[in-house]
């Protein structure tokens, strides 16, 4: 495995990722690297639960260079037809999948295997301890979260255990505790958290979420012009 700080250069001069993220990339996906343009290829994943026991019949990670959208075989045909027309591909993903109601998104793919040596704040309790807001019910395993001096919950960071090798990263903060710093310090102490078991912690949000933006930046995620579409539950 590669050292989680170092990166080195193929013989194209382009860089070689961390190890930990070509395989969860490769898992999730069904194919990395992309190679140049986009790739669909079919995937046994997209008819699987994912981490919320709901579908996500389509995935793609764009490096900048060329990106590999996954979906269910049945449908590789339609969307690479859909594909002809990159204008109309995000537009018209939910149907191609077969899913017409379901809403695509169009995120920002970060990750870090350095995150910026912050503070830490919060403690690792049951998602499913009293006074939690709902979306951290969604998760099977322990959450971090901050609360204030009379229990009440203030922010809370959860992670996305797709596969063995990349876990992404949720993050929530109550309006009146914003501006704080709370949500940074939650993502870099969970992003150790999952470094600590072997995997790559990843960080997604929307082009438009400045505040997501930020938080990313200040926890260790840079922007290194990469994109992840695709097609989720409404």
């Amino acid at each position: 495995m590669l050292p989680p700080s170092r990166r080195r250069r193929g013989g194209g001069g382009r860089p070689v990722l961390d190890r930990r993220l070509y395989l969860h990339l490769a898992t999730w996906l069904g194919r990395w690297p992309a190679g140049k343009g986009l790739h669909v290829v079919g995937s046994y994943r997209r008819d699987l639960p994912a981490w919320d026991g709901r579908l996500r019949p389509a995935i793609a990670v764009d490096d900048g260079r060329g990106a590999v959208l996954s979906v269910p075989t049945r449908h590789v045909r339609a969307v690479r037809e859909l594909a002809r027309r990159p204008d109309r591909l995000l537009a018209g993903l939910p149907a191609a999948v077969g899913q017409p109601r379901w809403v695509g998104s169009d995120d920002v793919f970060r990750w870090t295997v350095a995150p910026a040596p912050l503070p830490e704040v919060g403690e690792w309790v049951r998602p499913t301890e009293p006074g939690l807001p709902g979306w951290l019910g969604l998760f099977d395993r322990e959450v971090l979260v901050v609360r204030d001096a009379d229990g009440n919950y203030l922010a809370g960071v959860a992670i996305k255990r797709h596969d063995a090798h990349g876990h992404e990263l949720a993050v929530g903060t109550v309006p009146a505790a914003r501006g704080r710093g709370l949500a940074r310090r939650l993502v870099a102490r969970a992003a150790r958290r999952v470094l600590d078991e072997g995997a790559v912690p990843t960080y997604r949000h929307r082009r438009d979420n400045a505040a997501s933006a930020r938080v990313a930046e200040a926890a260790g995620f840079a922007d290194r012009g990469w994109r992840s579409y695709g097609v989720y539950p409404p």
